[in-house]
């Protein structure tokens, strides 16, 4: 899942290499925490949070298909 998050994230931003994921275990699920530089945070949340909410869709899913839980958390 990490590598997932890194992937679509570097896409979307103008400096992927201040792109980062944390991954921590806790209460059976997987924690993913994504770093991005503070100006490219507008671009990873997206309008009203619609670009955030497709990238947690995303993620989520492809946790299910592995019967793992997965929350993702963005910060600058």
């Amino acid at each position: 899942m990490k590598q997932l998050l890194t992937v679509i994230a570097k896409n979307l931003v103008d400096d992927p290499s201040a792109v980062s994921v944390i991954e921590t275990e806790a209460d059976n699920a997987t924690n993913l925490e994504l770093h991005v530089a503070p100006d490219d945070m507008g671009k990873v949340i997206g309008k009203q949070g619609r670009i955030a909410k497709a990238i947690r869709t995303v993620v989520k899913a492809a946790a299910i298909h592995n019967d793992i839980r997965v929350n993702v958390e963005i910060s600058g």
